[in-house]
This record gives structure tokens, C-alpha cells and sequence, in this order.
């Protein structure tokens, strides 16, 4: 059964810090890019950031920018989301996604397969 879990999530206050961990299982992440997205209530979901299958090539949302970093550890089939100095507008689901195999970083929701179900981030003013 493949999976994508993420972890992290909660309760912060603004200019605090979160990291947020997608562990995958019954399916590799090794070869492909991931990415992280969010989404608020009434909102659609907007890509965060992503990171290209060797993690040396990651993309960013301008509003995320500066303050969030992604990496990826393939000896442990994970994704991480570093979140620093996070506002109120960052409160949202997070979720994580596999995408392509061998290709670069990408933003758009349609080159992604799996998704995980999301954690939770709020924050407070």
C-alpha cells in the first residue's frame, strides 16, 4: 500500500518554527521530486516548495522564500520542510507529494501522483 505521512504539524506562534517530515512507505522516493503544498480553508491548494530526485536543485514559493526550506533524505525515503520565522498566513494543511522520476523540481499539482493526507499548522498571532 503506498503511503505518504506527514508529521510536524501544530500550534506556533508567529515568527516561531516548525519542521514538517513525510515519511513514504510501499513506494520510493529515491529517484523522484518531491514538493510540499498547502491549503488554507476557502482557499486552493498552492505549492510550497520541491526538490529535484538528488536534492540538488529545490524551488520555492515567493511567499515562502527565505523562510522555508526543503530537503530530502533518500536513505530514510523522506522529505522535510524546515518552516522558519512563520506568519499567520502560513496557517494551513500541509501535505507532501511524489512526483516524476529523474526530473527537476515542480510547482504545478498535475505532475504529482501520490499525496499524503496533510498535517496541520497554525499559527498564532
Amino acid at each position: 500500500q503506498v503511503q505518504l505521512v506527514e508529521s510536524g504539524g501544530g500550534l506556533v506562534q508567529a515568527g516561531g518554527s516548525l519542521k514538517l517530515s513525510c515519511a513514504a512507505s510501499g513506494v520510493t522516493v529515491i529517484r523522484h521530486t518531491l514538493g510540499w503544498f498547502r491549503q488554507a480553508p476557502g482557499k486552493e491548494r498552492e505549492f510550497v516548495a520541491s526538490i529535484n530526485w538528488d536534492g540538488s536543485s529545490t524551488l520555492y514559493a515567493d511567499s515562502v522564500k527565505g523562510r522555508f526550506t526543503i530537503s530530502k533524505d533518500n536513505a530514510k525515503n523522506a522529505v522535510y520542510l524546515q518552516m522558519n520565522n512563520l506568519k499567520v498566513e502560513d496557517t494551513a494543511v500541509y501535505s507532501c507529494a511524489r512526483g516524476p522520476q529523474m526530473r527537476g523540481p515542480k510547482s504545478s499539482r498535475s505532475d504529482y501522483t501520490y499525496w499524503g493526507r496533510g498535517t496541520q499548522v497554525t499559527v498564532s498571532s
